[in-house]
C-alpha cells in the first residue's frame, strides 16, 4: 500500500491548455504569404500550447522558441491532424461532422488553423521576421487553474507511489472542508500536484506523468439524513466541471470530502503526489432551479471484446422518466475504447447527439453550450453505442491477443456515460423550450438537434 505523509510537492502540474484561433496569414496583391513561425505559428501556440509545451511545464517539448519548436514541426503537423481520434492534440475529440456542435471551453482547431500548420511543417518550417513574435507570456509555475482561481481549495495527504509498485485501490482520510455556510458550486476542478520532473523524465504521456489513476469522492455531513453529495469522478487528464447555471451542486457546511475508491499507479518514477480540489460559488442567495437525473447510462454485464478485433460495439440504454435536460456528453471506456456515441430516440424520431473518439490517456468531459443542451421529453430512450479497437493499432493496449470483459482494472473494461442530466417538470420543460425558440429565433420549420418538440409552437404564443 503506498505510504501517505502531509509534506508539500516540489512541482506543480497544468492541465493542456486549449488550442484557440489565429488570423490567416496575411496577404499581400492578393496573394498570400509563406505561412511563418514569427507572424502565424507562435500566436497559435502561445494562445493554446505553450502553457504545458515550456520549460517547467507538464508536456515533454518546448515550443516557446523558435529554435525549439522547429525541430518538432512534423509530429505537430502529424498530431493536430488526427483531428478526433487518440493521440490529437490538443486532447478534444468531437467529430465535427454529426451531432451537436456548440460546446463549453471547446478548445479544437479549426480546419483553416489545422491547414496552416500543416503548410508551415510541409514548407520547411520557416521562421519567418522575428519582428513578428508577440510579446512573450509570463507564466505562474505554481500552477493555474483553467477554471479560474476557486473560492475554497481542499487537498489531500500525500500519496507516495514507488517506481514499480502494483496499483493500489483503498481509502482516504476524511478532508474537512473550511466553509461556514452551505453553498451552492458553480464549478469544480481537480488538479494532481506531484514531483516528477517537468523536463527528461521519458514520461511522455498523461498516465506516465502521473500516479492518481481515479478517485471516486464525495462530501459528506454526519449530522442528518441525506447529507452526502456525489460529485463527477476525478480521473487522469480530465478537464473541470461547470455545471448547468441553474443546477448548482450543494456543499454542506459541516461536511468532509471522503473517497473509498482511490487508484493508484506507479508511472515508473518514485513520486509523491496529492489532488487538490478547487470549488468556486455560486453568490449568496443563489437557489438551483432543477435537481440532477440519477438515471444511469451503461452497460457492465455484456462487455465482451475479442481479441485482435477492432471496430467491436457495445451498446446501453435507458429510458427518462421525467422530460431531461442533458447537460454534458462523457463517455467512460477503457484502454480498447476509440469512439462513443450518444443516441436520442423519441416516437419515429432517431437523431444523433453527439459522437467522439476516446482516448484512455485524456479522459473528457463534453458540456453543451446553454442554448443546445438537448431538451428531451419524458419517455425517450438515450443509446450509447461504444466502439472497441482490441488491435495493435490501438496504443493503449498492453497486449491485443488478451480477451476482455467488465472490471476495474485499466487492462479490464467500464462502458458508461458519465454526463450530467437534469429532471424537469412538464412546466419546466415547456418554459425551457420557449425560452429557447425566442433566443434562437426558432419558427415551425426550423430544428435544433436534441430538441425534438421545439418547432412545436403552442397556439397563440411562442
Amino acid at each position: 500500500m503506498p505510504r501517505l505523509s502531509t509534506t508539500g510537492t516540489t512541482a506543480a502540474v497544468a492541465m493542456l491548455a486549449a488550442c484557440a484561433a489565429t488570423p490567416a496569414a496575411a496577404q499581400e496583391g492578393g496573394e498570400p504569404n509563406h505561412v511563418t513561425f514569427s507572424r502565424d505559428i507562435a500566436p497559435i501556440f502561445q494562445n493554446s500550447c505553450v502553457n504545458c509545451h515550456r520549460p517547467n511545464g507538464v508536456a515533454p517539448m518546448s515550443l516557446v522558441r523558435y529554435e525549439d519548436a522547429r525541430r518538432y514541426a512534423g509530429r505537430i503537423a502529424r498530431r493536430t491532424a488526427i483531428r478526433d481520434r487518440m493521440g490529437t492534440m490538443p486532447p478534444w475529440y468531437v467529430e465535427k461532422d454529426i451531432g451537436i456542435q456548440h460546446f463549453k471551453n471547446d478548445p479544437s482547431l479549426t480546419d483553416d488553423e489545422i491547414a496552416m500548420i500543416a503548410d508551415w511543417a510541409s514548407s520547411g518550417a520557416p521562421e519567418g521576421d522575428p519582428a513578428d513574435m508577440p510579446a512573450p507570456l509570463e507564466f505562474d509555475d505554481s500552477g493555474a487553474w483553467t477554471l479560474g482561481e476557486p473560492d475554497v481549495v481542499v487537498t489531500t495527504d500525500e500519496f507516495l507511489v514507488e517506481a514499480g509498485e502494483p496499483d493500489w485501490w483503498g481509502d482516504i482520510a476524511p478532508i474537512d472542508i473550511p466553509i461556514l455556510e452551505d453553498r451552492y458550486v458553480k464549478s469544480v476542478e481537480i488538479r494532481e500536484i506531484n514531483d516528477v520532473p517537468s523536463e527528461g523524465n521519458g514520461r511522455e504521456t498523461v498516465g506516465g506523468r502521473f500516479v492518481i489513476h481515479h478517485m471516486v469522492w464525495s462530501t459528506l455531513n454526519e449530522e442528518g439524513e441525506g447529507r452526502r453529495t456525489v460529485w463527477p469522478v476525478h480521473e487522469v487528464g480530465r478537464n473541470g466541471d461547470v455545471f448547468d447555471q441553474d443546477a448548482g451542486r450543494l456543499l454542506r457546511t459541516g461536511s468532509k470530502l471522503v473517497s473509498n475508491s482511490t487508484h493508484l499507479h506507479s508511472n515508473g518514477l518514485d513520486t509523491r503526489a496529492r489532488l487538490q480540489f478547487g470549488f468556486t460559488f455560486h453568490p449568496e442567495g443563489y437557489e438551483p432551479t432543477y435537481r440532477e437525473s440519477i438515471l444511469g447510462l451503461g452497460n457492465g454485464s455484456d462487455i465482451d471484446i475479442q481479441a485482435g478485433e477492432k471496430d467491436q460495439e457495445l451498446h446501453a440504454y435507458t429510458v427518462l422518466r421525467t422530460p431531461t435536460k442533458v447537460v454534458s456528453f462523457e463517455p467512460h471506456l477503457h484502454a480498447p475504447g476509440d469512439r462513443m456515441c450518444l443516441e436520442a430516440i423519441w416516437g419515429f424520431n432517431v437523431e444523433t447527439l453527439s459522437c467522439v473518439g476516446y482516448d484512455h490517456n485524456w479522459v473528457r468531459t463534453y458540456t453543451f453550450e446553454e442554448n443546445y443542451q438537448p431538451l428531451l421529453p419524458a419517455g425517450t430512450v438515450l443509446h450509447i453505442t461504444g466502439y472497441m479497437n482490441n488491435t495493435e493499432e490501438n496504443f493503449n493496449i498492453p497486449d491485443p491477443r488478451n480477451w476482455q470483459g467488465s472490471g476495474n482494472r485499466s487492462v479490464a473494461n467500464m462502458f458508461i456515460d458519465l454526463g450530467m442530466r437534469l429532471s424537469m417538470s412538464q412546466e419546466q420543460f415547456e418554459a425551457a423550450m420557449a425560452e429557447r425558440r425566442e433566443r434562437l429565433d426558432l419558427g415551425p420549420n426550423d430544428h435544433v438537434i436534441g430538441c425534438p418538440l421545439c418547432s412545436v409552437i403552442p397556439a397563440g404564443g411562442r
